[in-house]
């Protein structure tokens, strides 16, 4: 919240009287009138409004926000925009939250994807994307954004409901200086079984371990499904109302689970817990391959002290209809109700602004997040971004692979955080030998069931 700015003293503005209280008279008082009128006619005619955007992204995406934010504030002089840091995404959401019924929040936060169903429920405190900018009179084409993006955060009409920022996708990353040392072909396994051989040749030539992965129920559950084009959950993955139901105990994710739980015994994979916990394997060479978000290019490109080759996801070749597409991750901008007139038109503004292809294609380039539009990506494209960084395009022909359906559009789940939570939850069990894989994703659906039936019930 931004602290009120004071102005001055209100007796000390007093004309006639002096700052300590004796009052003036002739030449005296003319002089400080006269310096009065000149420092008025000197003032501005009104201040930058300030528009609040409250964001989850430390280290160098923080301050990506803040240049392409800094950018925005030097082009004109009636807005500032204000980018605060609030932490994690549930931390970020939690505070906007709080702020809500305080009536301390701000005009604009940002929350992940997964959180999509719990601010839609939130009715009476969000200001729809596609209402603003119509209310604003901004030139905004929300078709122009890639549908396998879109999706994720409009309407069952198509409606745009909060702006999408920073979209991402997994994609294959592979060690080229192990692959050629241990003689296998330099490219990408595009199946399963091929990662599996790959692994397997790793760990014969003594690589710690063949593979690994981040953010597991995103990688192996939500978007291998997405790939498969199978649903993760009834009505459209839930996009058709709340009333879903998890369908993740289908015979091809529990084939696959229990390839993952059997390949971690030799660490042909090997887990290395929730979020973003296994990234340092990949950058320390000790897995030859590593799923993980299309996000880490720039940091991989860091960090790494090996060539990086990148691929598509992995599928299992024997199931019809795969590859499909994957889905996005990351998160949107959504707008905040009982903020005043004059921070929504700015924030339809930065929204025309970010939507610039131009301004989406150095967005893109810098953080290797998605770009959000067609033209932004042939705006890269133009520029030879693609040609200086190979396996910079894989994200996006990955999501285009083939127009989404039902099942690859997206997950719209009530309390998803959660959900996510135990699906995790009884991932590890799996992998662990604790659970069968049928026995692990069986609860989890229940589990979860449970959960989305609270959320139901809340929402009503």
């Amino acid at each position: 919240m931004s602290m009120p700015v004071f102005r001055g003293d209100p007796v000390a503005a007093r004309p006639g009287r002096a700052p300590w209280g004796r009052r003036l008279h002739g030449p005296d008082r003319r002089a400080v009138l006269a310096g009065l009128g000149a420092a008025l006619i000197a003032r501005p005619a009104q201040a930058a409004t300030e528009i609040q955007l409250w964001h989850a992204m430390a280290g160098e995406l923080g301050r990506q926000i803040e240049s392409i934010v800094a950018a925005f504030n030097a082009e004109q002089s009636e807005l500032r925009v204000v980018p605060v840091f609030k932490g994690s995404y549930t931390e970020t959401v939690t505070a906007a939250i709080f702020a809500v019924r305080t009536r301390t929040h701000p005009a604009i936060v940002q929350v992940n994807e997964i959180g999509t169903a719990t601010m839609m429920a939130a009715k009476g405190a969000i200001y729809p994307v596609h209402e603003l900018m119509a209310a604003a009179g901004e030139r905004f084409d929300a078709g122009a954004i890639l549908p396998a993006v879109s999706g994720f955060y409009s309407d069952t009409a198509g409606n745009l409901l909060s702006y999408p920022f920073n979209a991402s996708t997994p994609i294959l990353y592979y060690n080229r200086t192990l692959f050629r040392a241990v003689g296998l072909d330099d490219k990408a396994p595009r199946t399963w079984p091929e990662v599996e051989e790959a692994a397997r040749r790793l760990r014969q030539a003594g690589v710690p371990c063949g593979f690994s992965t981040h953010w597991p129920s995103w990688v192996n559950v939500e978007n291998f499904s997405a790939f498969h084009n199978l649903p993760i959950a009834t009505r459209a993955n839930g996009l058709l109302g709340p009333d879903a139901e998890l369908t993740l105990n289908n015979p091809v994710l529990v084939r696959h689970v229990a390839a993952l739980a059997e390949w971690q015994k030799t660490r042909l994979f090997a887990y290395g817990g929730r979020g973003t916990k296994a990234e340092p394997m990949l950058h320390a060479g000790e897995c030859g391959i590593f799923l993980g978000s299309s996000g880490l290019v720039a940091d991989i490109r860091a960090k790494a002290r090996f060539e990086v080759g990148y691929g598509m996801l992995p599928y299992w070749p024997d199931v019809p209809g795969a590859p499909q597409n994957s889905m996005i991750g990351g998160a949107s901008l959504w707008v905040l109700r009982n903020r005043p007139e004059a921070e929504y038109r700015g924030a339809a503004r930065l929204f025309a602004y970010l939507a610039r292809p131009e301004v989406q294609a150095r967005w893109h380039q810098a953080t290797g997040y998605l770009p959000l539009t067609r033209a932004a990506w042939e705006h890269s494209r133009a520029q030879g971004f693609y040609e200086r960084n190979p396996g910079a395009a894989i994200a996006i022909e990955q999501i285009t692979l083939h127009p989404p359906t039902d099942n690859s559009r997206a997950v719209r789940l009530g309390s998803f955080i959660l959900v996510r939570d135990v699906i995790e939850e009884e991932l590890e069990l799996a992998f662990a030998g604790k659970a069968t894989a049928g026995e692990a994703l069986d609860a989890a659906v229940r589990r979860g069931n449970d959960l989305l039936r609270q959320f139901e019930r809340a929402s009503r």
